[in-house]
């Protein structure tokens, strides 16, 4: 019965085809198996491009608006349902789509599945080649901790997941990003038990998501700030000496120099008491 399951799950077309991309870079293309993993992991972020930008631009958009947020967690601080109400409006009104941001994690989870269930295939029929990496993991169908070059991939792992994670959790509290931060030395001894080839995937793609971080930071335009003086029901009203119906004060009284003179009136000129007494 689980075997059937296994067969049917929404989960076996996509293995299918990671087994035979793996089989194309290797046989045809000539890429050994490690190299093979690799490259299918660059294939899988080039074809995720397009929800890439979207998470980019949404990142950006939430970081302009961070303040205005920040404001309205702290107003509602003492009612959550009235604080989420009050951040969904908020979002719907500046078109924000916060979960843009894991658009790409989400459409990864199934290729990370479907290698994993590859490389169990391996383990158990070991395909032509040579399974090694870099001469110093013996077998990326193996577990990660099963040889001593598996311990540095590991190291390489909770470093590129930590720079990620720098750039992914940008819009997020202090608090937040140290937690992120930390989270993969919580998960690599989880990760340790997956196969190294695994392993070598998502060293990978925390790689190819560091770089992209980096270019998008010096090529892509930043969107401009907020409109500060446009008024929205949030706004306090601006202190510009108005009275409460929008009239302004009258300006002070010009001065008797500057007064004009009626048509036809002949100009008074002053003259200075020193000139008078020198007459």
């Amino acid at each position: 019965m689980m075997h059937a399951m296994l067969v049917f799950s929404p989960i076996t077309p996509l293995e299918h085809t990671a087994r035979h991309v793996l089989n194309w870079l290797h046989f045809t293309i000539g890429l050994p198996w490690a190299w093979s993993i690799v490259a299918l992991t660059v294939i899988v972020r080039m074809l995720l491009v397009p929800l890439t930008v979207k998470q980019i631009h949404s990142m950006q958009s939430l970081q302009r608006h961070a303040p205005q947020m920040k404001e309205i967690q702290k107003k509602y601080k003492g009612d959550k349902a009235k604080q989420n109400e009050e951040l969904m409006k908020f979002y719907r009104e500046n078109n924000i789509n916060p979960a843009a941001s894991c658009l790409p994690m989400l459409f990864q989870l199934p290729v990370f599945i479907a290698l994993y269930y590859s490389l169990k295939t391996f383990s158990k029929h070991p395909p032509g080649g040579n399974l090694s990496f870099l001469h110093f993991i013996p077998s990326i169908a193996a577990h990660t901790t099963t040889h001593w070059g598996g311990y540095v991939l590991l190291v390489v792992y909770v470093a590129s997941q930590m720079m990620s994670t720098l750039y992914m959790s940008a819009t997020a509290d202090k608090t937040q990003r140290i937690l992120f931060m930390f989270m993969p030395l919580v998960f690599v001894f989880v990760i340790a038990r997956f196969p190294a080839g695994l392993v070598l995937y998502w060293v990978t793609t925390n790689l190819w998501t560091v770089g992209q971080g980096l270019i998008t930071r010096r090529l892509m335009p930043k969107t401009p700030p907020p409109d500060l003086f446009k008024r929205t029901s949030r706004t306090p009203p601006k202190d510009d000496g108005s009275d409460g119906n929008g009239a302004k004060p009258p300006a002070p009284e010009a001065s008797k120099a500057e007064t004009p003179r009626p048509a036809g009136q002949p100009r008074k000129v002053r003259r200075k008491k020193g000139a008078a007494r020198r007459r």
